[in-house]
This record gives structure tokens, C-alpha cells and sequence, in this order.
């Protein structure tokens, strides 16, 4: 009975490609965190580089400046690998990309402001300094993250944060420095940086969201990809994974060739036996149903314990069916004579063979999809198998199958029992299958002809 915690659990569980879409946002958020890494020791390298002897009279001032601007870049530092460490040791919660991003913003917007108070600017000039031009890569962390609205809110707080800067703060300039830059910092100017900013920060919203869309729907083919790989013949799979569920479910009727194959004595066989023999050896007989189908371009369509169907469709398809027959029955005598000198028991099968109509289609809900034939080619197919028993044949072929192949089936031969063709068939006495009323003209292929 089903545990209301675990009803619970089921019933918030996160849908897959949600959860791919967080891990994808996780691993955005490592590269931002090295990005963010090598931007402040890059900072630093080039401030270090370019910083010389400060003049006498402007000692004390750019003393403290670059003490702040030092300071800054630490902490940026620091940010970068905290945020980094987070990442990696499984710490961080898609939560802090919101406070990581406000204060990737702040680091920009404050050491602008500090530089307007160091040097007693008024905010006209907001646009002068170093600082503001780290407005491109502020907006372009967030836009790695691929949420749109994360980009909105970064783009809102670094414009925001400008226009108070440029606007707000006030402090008059003496005249001879007025008179310089009263036309680079006055009110149109800035409206046109700041409009720039704006633009550049739509783009990167629209590139965000056309990422996130671009990489949702990845993520969504990868699932249904996945499930069609996981629940389907892989060669079906790679056919089907470009078309919609709706409209691989609808099916079709087409000629296909039919084969089973079943494992003789099973059943007696495994009773008693340890577990973990009778998986071995189921192992072992599906190793050589997949490898038989490979070889001829077969589809395994189902195994059902010790019993497996193919279908075979296309071009040559009868004949790629009788040569997967022959193939799996050699395989099957190589591993019987393996085990026999082994000193254990020998492998029988039975193999049945027929070529009609199906209808062909996928089943089933996304959670479980089923490729099926269904339709009398099938069951005559099966009925063949279960023939073999009785015949003392390994391989029972219908006479449409060995005509859709190109073998010559006379009539001559169907009616007296001789062998009609060069591939060692013999002719069977016609079998009325259970299920229909007129006699199946068979041939069939003992152990021995079979397995050379």
C-alpha cells in the first residue's frame, strides 16, 4: 500500500526537464562564478600595471581611491570564489543567483559613486568614470543565466542605479572645469548613455529568453528521445524521435515479416534452479536474438521470458527474416556444443516464420510507450513456432514467407512433401492453424540443416 509521505513526494515531484533546466542554470551559474574570478584578477593585473606614482598634490586623494578600488576588487574576488565554492560543493540554491546578481550590480554601481564622492563630481559626470563601463559584463553575466527575468531586474537595478547617480547627486564643479565638460555631462548626453544601456539591456533580455526557450525545448526532445530510446527498439527509436507523440500512435498497416523464437524445455529446465543461472542463461539466448536481429536489420520487438519476437520491413525484408533465422540458429548450435562440452545441458529452439499484413504502432501513455504488430500474420507466426514441437523442426517457414523472399516453393512440391528450394526447406504436410480455416502451406528446417 502506498505510504502518504510518498504519495506526497510523488505528487510535488519535479517534472525532468524543470530539474535539467535548474541544473542547467546551476552550471551557468560555475561559469559565471570563473568569469567572475578572472574579471577581478584581471582588474587588479591592469591596475597595478597602469597605477605609477601619484602627483604631490593629488597624492592624498588618489591614495584613497586606490585603497577603495583595491578593496573592491578583493571583495569582488572573494564573491567570485564563494559563489564558486557553493556551486561546487553542492551548497547553492537557485535562490542566490538573485542576491549573487544584485551584488554583481552593486559592485559596479558602488565604485561608481565612491569615485563621484572621492573626487567631488557631481553626477553629470557618472558617465567619465572606469567603473560605469562595467556595465556590459554586469548585463552579460546575467544574460548566461538564461532567465529572462533576471534579466529584467539586473537591467532595472544597473539603469536604475545610473540615472540616480547621474541625477541626484549634485555638487558644483568650479568654473574652469564646468566650462570643459558642460556639454559631454549635460542632461541630453546622459539620456543618450543611459538610453544606450537600456537597448543593450532589452537585447540581452530578448537573447535570454530566446536561450531559455532554445534550451527548454532541447531539453524537452532529449526526454522524449530518452523515453523513445528506453521503451522502444532502438532502431525504431531513432526513426520516430522527430515526429510527435500523436502522431506515432497513429500506426499503420503494412507487409512485414514475422518471426518467434522460443526456447524448448524452459520451463523444466529452470525449476529448481539457482536465480542467478537461469538469468545467465537468459542473457545468453537474448545476447544472440539481439546480435541475429542486428546482423539483418531486425527489430526485436519484445522478449517475453525464454521467448522473443522479430519483425522484419523494408526492402528485402523475407529474406533478412529467413536470414536471421539461420544466423540465430547457428549461434544457438555453437552455444548448445559450448555447453555440452562444458557438461551441461544442450539449447533447443523453435523457430516460426510467416509474411503478411499487420497494423504496426506505438501504444501506450508517455510514462510507457510499446512499439506492437499486431493482426493474423502475428498469430500465424507464433502458431509456427508452437509447430515446431510437433513437427520435429527447428525453423518453420509459411509458404508466403519463402515467396516473399524469392525462394521457389512449387506447387508440386507443397503437395508431395519434396524439398523445393536450394536452401534445404522440405516441404510439410499443409497444418489448419487454430483461428482459421483454410490449411497454411508450410516448410520446415531440422536442427541439423539449420545449425551447419
Amino acid at each position: 500500500m502506498t505510504q502518504p509521505g510518498a504519495r506526497h513526494r510523488a505528487g510535488t515531484r519535479v517534472r525532468p526537464d524543470a530539474a535539467l533546466l535548474r541544473i542547467a542554470e546551476l552550471r551557468a551559474e560555475k561559469v559565471v562564478s570563473v568569469l567572475r574570478i578572472l574579471l577581478a584578477l584581471g582588474l587588479m593585473i591592469v591596475f597595478f600595471l597602469a597605477v605609477g606614482d601619484p602627483p604631490k598634490d593629488l597624492a592624498g586623494f588618489l591614495h584613497r581611491q586606490w585603497t577603495f578600488a583595491v578593496l573592491s576588487m578583493v571583495s569582488y574576488l572573494l564573491l567570485g570564489v564563494f559563489s564558486l565554492w557553493l556551486v561546487r560543493s553542492g551548497r547553492f540554491r537557485r535562490w542566490m543567483i538573485w542576491p549573487v546578481v544584485t551584488l554583481d550590480c552593486l559592485f559596479m554601481l558602488v565604485n561608481t559613486w565612491v569615485g563621484l564622492e572621492n573626487v567631488a563630481m557631481p553626477g553629470g559626470l557618472t558617465f567619465l568614470l572606469p567603473s560605469t563601463w562595467l556595465v556590459p559584463l554586469v548585463l552579460a553575466f546575467a544574460v548566461l543565466r538564461f532567465n529572462p527575468y533576471l534579466q529584467i531586474y539586473c537591467v532595472a537595478l544597473t539603469v536604475g542605479g545610473l540615472a540616480a547617480l547621474s541625477f541626484m547627486v549634485d555638487i558644483a564643479l568650479p568654473e574652469d572645469i564646468a566650462a570643459r565638460v558642460s556639454y559631454l555631462v549635460a542632461v541630453p548626453p546622459n539620456v543618450v548613455r543611459l538610453t544606450m544601456i537600456l537597448l543593450a539591456g532589452v537585447v540581452l533580455v530578448v537573447a535570454a529568453a530566446a536561450m531559455r526557450s532554445l534550451l527548454h525545448r532541447s531539453l524537452i526532445e532529449t526526454k522524449t528521445r530518452l523515453s523513445l530510446t528506453r521503451y522502444l527498439p532502438a532502431r525504431l527509436a531513432e526513426r520516430l524521435e522527430g515526429e510527435d507523440l500523436a502522431t506515432i500512435r497513429q500506426g499503420q498497416r503494412q507487409d512485414m515479416a514475422v518471426m518467434f523464437v522460443d526456447i524448448r524445455a524452459f520451463t523444466a529446465w529452470s525449476e529448481g534452479r539457482d536465480p542467478a543461472e537461469v538469468g545467465a542463461f537468459v542473457t545468453e539466448f537474448r545476447i544472440r536474438v539481439q546480435d541475429a536481429a542486428q546482423a539483418t536489420g531486425g527489430l526485436v520487438d519484445k522478449f517475453i521470458g525464454d521467448a522473443a519476437m522479430l519483425l522484419f520491413e523494408g526492402d528485402g525484408a523475407a529474406r533478412r527474416g529467413l536470414r536471421c533465422a539461420e544466423l540465430l540458429s547457428a549461434a544457438i548450435g555453437d552455444w548448445s556444443e559450448a555447453r555440452r562440452a562444458e557438461g551441461r545441458e544442450e539449447v533447443r529452439v523453435g523457430i516460426g516464420l510467416h509474411w503478411g499484413e499487420v497494423f504496426s504502432g506505438v501504444v501506450g501513455g508517455e510514462d510507457r510507450l510499446e512499439y506492437t504488430a499486431l493482426g493474423d500474420t502475428v498469430n500465424i507466426a507464433a502458431r509456427l513456432e508452437e509447430l515446431t514441437k510437433v513437427r520435429g523442426m527447428e525453423v518453420i517457414a509459411s509458404a508466403a514467407m519463402l515467396e516473399a523472399a524469392g525462394e521457389s516453393v512449387p506447387e508440386a512440391a507443397q503437395s508431395e512433401g519434396r524439398e523445393p528450394a536450394r536452401e534445404g526447406w522440405m516441404a510439410l504436410q499443409p497444418e489448419p492453424l487454430r483461428g482459421r480455416h483454410q490449411p497454411v502451406a508450410l516448410f520446415g528446417r531440422p536442427r541439423a540443416a539449420s545449425a551447419r
